[in-house]
């Protein structure tokens, strides 16, 4: 090798060694970084509400059977007019009444063999009625009490009410700011012992509210809508996930 070549030669060993020395320097900066972006704390926070139903479904039918169907239909049409009368007498608007249309089915008659013969045995006529109102003591007092009608005579059936929270998409926003709240408490508790601290929210998921009666443990992975219930708790639950410093 000649002199002349000796200060080349130099200089391209020092440009390879600083072209190693920064890309060491690169690679391991971008592995800070990996760490750092890695460097996080999943947490579910959690917030539970009572709350008490303000609106209420009551669903009652009446239902006739004779030999043939005009029988059938004159029985029920007077079953219907008593029964209008009586939730008119308990002072029950008309307007929030909803009678359905008649339901009409057939007895088919049996042979003793198990075989129908084509004939008809007897006509069976339902007609249904559901009450909707924001008066829910109002109208769980008539429920129970509407067992009078049966020994008046009626073919009634009275379904067990169901019972709804009108106010919920304004309760569920403010529910998922207090889940996630109770999260960040949760997620500086942890951190706090390990001598960390929580740093930005990168990520939430809201989950499935549960709406139980009060005081139930029950949880479903669909979410719960209690409807037997006049008094009812709701749960929500949050998951995030906080940076850590």
């Amino acid at each position: 090798m000649s002199i002349k070549t000796f200060p080349q030669l130099f200089a391209g060993l020092t440009a390879l060694s600083l072209s190693l020395v920064l890309s060491s320097w690169i690679a391991s900066q971008a592995v800070k970084d990996v760490k750092q972006a890695n460097d996080v704390l999943n947490v579910t926070g959690s917030a539970k509400r009572p709350i008490r139903s303000d609106y209420i479904v009551w669903r009652l039918s009446i239902s006739s059977q004779q030999s043939d169907s005009q029988s059938a239909y004159r029985d029920l049409t007077l079953q219907a007019q008593r029964l209008r009368s009586y939730l008119k007498q308990q002072g029950v608007p008309e307007e929030i009444i909803t009678a359905s249309a008649i339901d009409y089915y057939a007895l088919p008659e049996f042979a003793p063999n198990g075989q129908e013969t084509g004939q008809t045995l007897a006509y069976r006529l339902t007609q249904r009625f559901e009450i909707r109102s924001d008066d829910v003591e109002k109208y769980t007092d008539l429920s129970r009490t509407s067992s009078e009608l049966i020994e008046d005579g009626l073919n009634l059936v009275s379904e067990p009410p169901q019972y709804f929270y009108t106010q919920l998409d304004q309760l569920r926003v403010e529910m998922v700011a207090e889940a996630t709240k109770d999260a960040k408490l949760r997620a500086e508790a942890i951190a706090q012992s390990t001598g960390s601290q929580v740093g930005p929210i990168r990520s939430a998921k809201t989950g499935v509210f549960q709406i139980t009666s009060r005081n139930s443990t029950d949880v479903s992975d669909y979410g719960i809508y209690d409807t037997s219930s006049i008094e009812k708790d709701i749960t929500a639950v949050v998951s995030v996930t906080f940076a850590i410093d």
